[in-house]
């Protein structure tokens, strides 16, 4: 078979690949088919100025950033009183902040810092997560999937 090379450019979400053209056509088609998960996770690349920490690529606002206050973006996701929803979205918020693998206290350290309601059992809101596919633990910690990130919008 012939090969081919492609290089495919969407957003900040960069694919080049080079092969066999039915291998190189699945790799695209998957590609494709994740691309607008994968916006919807993409960070603002440095170097873009403020307007980039303020707005995606097609200009809409990003509803957390580094400048947004943990209780700002609770309240902007109306997550009302579910502890487990809570838990996941503090645990987005703290992602978007840098700690892309907290643990079960970083979580229940930013609500407290941020004087927000504690929860009443923030090991078994991570069990919760976990079982709905939104948290993946990894050792001591845990990270959110691209699902958890959709789930919480």
């Amino acid at each position: 078979m012939a090969q081919a090379k492609i290089q495919f450019k969407l957003g900040t979400i960069e694919f080049s690949g080079e092969g066999e053209e039915a291998w190189l056509t699945t790799q695209l088609d998957k590609l494709i088919e994740q691309a607008p998960a994968l916006l919807g996770l993409a960070r603002p690349i440095a170097g873009q100025g403020a307007a980039a920490d303020n707005a995606n690529q097609q200009g809409e606002p990003i509803s957390v950033g580094k400048g947004v206050a943990l209780a700002t973006f609770l309240k902007s996701k109306t997550i009302g009183n579910n502890q487990v929803k809570r838990f996941l979205a503090t645990a987005i918020w703290l992602d978007v902040q840098g700690n892309k693998e907290p643990k079960t206290g970083d979580v229940t350290k930013a609500l407290s810092d941020s004087r927000q309601s504690k929860l009443n059992n923030p090991a078994d809101c991570l069990n919760q997560n976990v079982k709905k596919g939104f948290c993946q633990k990894q050792g001591k910690a845990f990270y959110v999937t691209p699902d958890g990130f959709e789930s919480i919008k």
